[in-house]
């Protein structure tokens, strides 16, 4: 009863999805399939439509009413289906096969009879041995998939390969809709198709190996890549390091110049200082020696002692003082001047670096917007174009004519080929894009 209900089932199936039918309809010729199925199977066609399993035709699209009757017994069978097998209820698991003619506890089938549908153990399995209409059934190892072994459509076991349809099909389909097709037996089939399937697995196996050999070559590559990595990144930081040191070391020399530059300036105004407040000094004596000669009443030792009191010595001058703030200056000046070429060696060697590293760095493009990362707007040089590109929208565009433009002699431009370098120079990695039209 159970098989029969089972067959039952494989008729509620639709032959286009090989599953239960979905909203099942029924075409004129009188079969049935999903109404997604045969919609999808005509697509937008309105003539010269055919019935998928009969192959017969149509004049007109044939208007699709679902077959409620099937609808239920297709919803039957579904609900069937959620109710456990006698296999899945058995103790030794769904690979295990009952025998379909034990009585009470079933015994675990040995063979199964594609003739017969059916599963025997060892005991109920003799008569095929014993019998001589029994003897020519078709045994197999049990299974729980007969069904598939039989054909849905004829009920006769399976045991030919159309190779024209790549399907396997019973006798009556040979003889129906795959008359004249090529066909050979199944068994034939699987023994071809077996020695190709032993060339593919050697060519698998192969495939295996030198993946496992390519697989190991990225691993070696991914070790070297990291040690060359981290070599790279320990002599940097030396070279760094051994700048940083370079260049506090020059600063302590600055310093140390400065501070004795500073020391010997100060020490030589200290010394003026001291002469200046001993003139200062030996002056004011002399002022008022001065203010006395000048009060006496006595010609004679006026002139006596005026000569010796009106030389006077005159003070060092400064300007050698200013001198030194001129110096300490100019020592800033150089200082400054030293740090902007530094900056500017680093920052173009840097660039040179990253462009190194950018030019072998792979990225995986996937669309604009990866690209749009790198875009650069490029403007293009008047002073390089060919007199028979004409420039316009400020420099953007280059239109080729026949009439040379009037552009001023350059040594950078090109004479003999009508082209046209960007005003911009370009670093690391740099994308644009560019409209063409025309021939050339």
């Amino acid at each position: 009863m159970a098989q029969q209900t089972f067959l039952d089932k494989e008729k509620l199936i639709c032959s286009i999805c090989l599953d239960l039918q979905k909203d099942p309809v029924t075409i004129p010729c009188g079969h049935s399939y999903c109404l997604e199925c045969i919609q999808n199977f005509w697509g937008e066609e309105q003539k010269a439509l055919s019935c998928p399993q009969c192959r017969q035709s149509f004049t007109s699209r044939p208007v699709l009413v679902k077959n409620t009757i099937l609808a239920e017994l297709v919803e039957d069978a579904r609900k069937a289906e959620l109710q456990p097998s006698s296999s899945e209820r058995s103790p030794t698991g769904p690979e295990h096969v009952d025998c379909d003619f034990c009585e009470g506890k079933k015994l675990k089938a040995a063979m199964s009879c594609l003739t017969c549908l059916a599963s025997y153990c060892e005991q109920h399995l003799q008569p095929h041995f014993r019998v001589a209409g029994l003897k020519k059934h078709k045994l197999v190892k049990a299974t729980l998939k007969l069904q598939e072994n039989i054909c849905p459509r004829h009920d006769k076991v399976i045991e030919i390969f159309c190779r024209t349809d790549q399907k396997c099909i019973c006798i009556l389909c040979s003889m129906d809709e795959h008359k004249g097709h090529d066909m050979v037996s199944a068994a034939a089939e699987r023994a071809e198709r077996q020695t190709k399937l032993g060339l593919d697995r050697q060519k698998v196996q192969q495939r295996i190996l030198k993946l496992e050999e390519d697989l190991e070559e990225l691993q070696q590559t991914v070790e070297t890549i990291n040690l060359s990595a981290e070599k790279s990144i320990k002599e940097s930081q030396n070279v760094f390091k051994g700048l940083i040191r370079l260049l506090e070391q020059k600063c302590s020399e600055v310093e140390q110049k400065v501070k004795s530059y500073q020391m010997e300036e100060v020490r030589k105004v200290e010394e003026l200082q001291e002469k200046m407040q001993q003139e200062i000094t030996k002056l004011r004596k002399t002022e008022a020696e001065l203010d006395q000669l000048s009060s006496t009443e006595d010609h004679l030792h006026f002139l006596n002692n005026y000569s010796s009191l009106s030389d006077l010595s005159v003070c060092t001058d400064l300007a050698s003082f200013q001198q030194a703030q001129h110096c300490f200056d100019d020592a800033l000046k150089a200082v400054s001047e030293a740090t902007e070429k530094l900056e500017e060696t680093l920052r173009d060697q840097t660039t040179k670096i990253s462009h190194t590293l950018d030019v072998i760095l792979f990225e995986d493009f996937r669309s604009r917007e990866d690209f749009m990362k790198y875009y650069h707007q490029i403007t293009l040089d008047p002073n390089t174009a060919n007199t028979h590109l004409s420039l316009n929208e400020q420099n953007r565009t280059a239109t080729w004519t026949k009439v040379e433009q009037k552009y001023s002699n350059h040594p950078d431009r090109f004479v003999k080929r009508s082209q046209v370098l960007s005003a911009e120079g370009l670093t690391g990695r740099c994308y644009w894009e560019v409209e063409w039209s025309g021939g050339g």
